[in-house]
């Protein structure tokens, strides 16, 4: 259906903690909300720094969309919002070892305060 909408939430991922799903599938495309260096075993925000948060989220990110039936490779946009753009560069190298070929097309923004004080949140949307 072109106008059917799915809401995506997997236990792999930490749990909306608001009005907001994981994640909407519509009209071919899955939409993910910011995620943040959450573990989703205990609900708590991972030591570390921006590297370990970065790829707390991103792994956060690819559960959701496996949940959604589909993957990291089908990516097409992503938004990184960063605490402090002088750690621009480590995101970027852990960021670069999920997408070694193709990666999708990117906003990078720094912003004043993230969710729980992390240093980092992305969201994405790809195709299913």
């Amino acid at each position: 259906m072109p106008n059917s909408r799915e809401v995506i939430a997997t236990k792999d991922a930490p749990q909306a903690i608001g009005p907001y799903s994981q994640a909407i599938k519509a009209a071919g495309m899955v939409f993910v909300s910011g995620q943040v260096a959450i573990d989703p075993a205990t609900g708590n925000v991972i030591s570390g720094g921006i590297a370990e948060q970065t790829e707390r989220v991103l792994k956060n990110l690819e559960a959701i969309l496996r949940a959604a039936g589909t993957g990291l490779e089908k990516v097409v946009k992503t938004n990184v919002y960063l605490k402090n753009m002088s750690e621009f560069a480590a995101m970027n190298e852990v960021y670069g070892k999920f997408w070694k070929s193709a990666p999708p097309a990117r906003a990078t923004v720094e912003v004043a305060r993230l969710p729980k004080d992390v240093l980092v949140e992305i969201d994405v949307i790809a195709l299913v």
